[in-house]
């Protein structure tokens, strides 16, 4: 069997080795010491939007400390993006409250700024205002910002992103995960770029990052012994990984040109075939990094359904994946409220992520697209 092509695998720059030896050479292996620091500085740089970053050791980790600081409990309800993947739903269910789940449109795949609205109306109506609004930068491709931003001010609720997916992307040339009180970033391994495991907060002040980087250490009192007057979390970034996401950092906007070049590939693939839909920027508004390219197919049109695809590409050992299934469809979930029609529901039956790492070879493009060529012109 030919080797395997991955969905999207990690991609090492080189670089990353230099500040790991330099960690080891000095002992900062703790979650703590200059790495930490340095790769906070390297993404508040990057971002360019006057934020403050604290490096933590997942995105799931940024999101809980993102709804701590927005002061939901037990019984609070959050409304959520129902597309996307889990880690973005499940830290509101750490804190006991209820997710409130809104509906995608059809241009981004994101959050449905008249369902977001729809939804604020009817909790209204039921006594509740909800304490945030978590909206996810799906696949990398940036959310109507500005439509769920007034939204969101309308009814004075503040809005975290989930940009997880998303570093290196923009909307009306801002970086995502700068627009909202919080924005959460990831860096787990199959991320634009990875520290094999992490994730970071990023936050407007810096009394905010003060207490994110309190809470993820523990939350210990300036005491010379071990004194707790907070609930705290075992949450920082180490030093070793961030050694990881400091070189990586070197290769950023190279990885963001390479996945771009990937959607660009299908793009050009599918041009041809009739009821297939590349997900690409409805505007020029929007600037996405491409982390994965999605494809949706129009079955009664193509004869293919996403499923024959995906097992299609199986055969040859090319990974793909179906697109997240919606919270609201989710076991776990099953008596949240859910706010929309079918849209996010159509997605899933129909979307398909195709190899997408910025390390893929001419090699692989080439089993790929004649793989691909050979499903539709059966």
């Amino acid at each position: 069997m030919s080797d395997k092509i991955w969905l999207s695998s990690p991609h090492m720059g080189g670089n990353e080795l230099k500040y790991i030896h330099e960690a080891f050479d000095h002992n900062w292996v703790a979650p703590l010491g200059p790495n930490v620091n340095g790769f906070e500085e390297d993404l508040e740089k990057f971002l360019n939007a006057n934020v403050q970053v604290a490096a933590l050791s997942a995105g799931t980790a940024a999101l809980h400390l993102a709804l701590i600081e927005c002061d939901v409990k037990y019984g609070d309800e959050v409304i959520c993006q129902s597309m996307t993947f889990s880690a973005s739903a499940n830290p509101i269910a750490y804190q006991g409250a209820i997710p409130v789940f809104v509906d995608s449109e059809p241009d981004t795949w994101n959050m449905c700024p008249i369902r977001l609205k729809e939804a604020i109306c009817d909790r209204f109506a039921k006594g509740k205002k909800p304490k945030a609004i978590v909206v996810v930068h799906l696949y990398g491709m940036p959310a109507k910002m500005d439509e769920i931003l007034a939204v969101a001010k309308e009814f004075d609720i503040p809005v975290i992103e989930d940009a997880a997916e998303a570093l290196g992307s923009s909307y009306k040339g801002k970086a995502c995960g700068t627009f909202g009180r919080f924005g959460v970033l990831s860096f787990n391994g199959n991320k634009i770029i990875t520290t094999s495991g992490g994730g970071a907060l990023v936050c407007h002040t810096k009394e905010d990052k003060n207490k994110a980087v309190f809470l993820s250490t523990q939350a210990r009192d300036d005491a010379p012994h071990y004194q707790h007057s907070h609930i705290g979390y075992n949450y920082r970034m180490s030093n070793i990984c961030a050694g990881i996401g400091r070189g990586q950092m070197e290769v950023l906007e190279n990885r963001v040109e390479a996945r771009r070049a990937m959607t660009k590939f299908y793009s050009d693939l599918f041009a041809s075939i009739d009821g297939v839909r590349v997900l690409t920027e409805p505007s020029e508004d929007f600037y996405s990094n491409h982390w994965l390219a999605a494809i949706t197919i129009d079955e009664a049109l193509t004869g293919i359904s996403r499923e024959d695809l995906r097992l299609e590409l199986l055969e040859d050992n090319i990974e793909s994946r179906p697109l997240w299934k919606p919270m609201h469809l989710q076991p776990v979930f099953e008596n949240a409220p859910y706010y929309g029609s079918n849209v996010a529901e159509k997605l899933f039956d129909t979307g398909l992520c195709l190899p997408s790492g910025s390390n893929l070879t001419g090699e692989d493009k080439q089993r790929i697209r004649k793989k691909i060529i050979q499903v539709f012109h059966k």
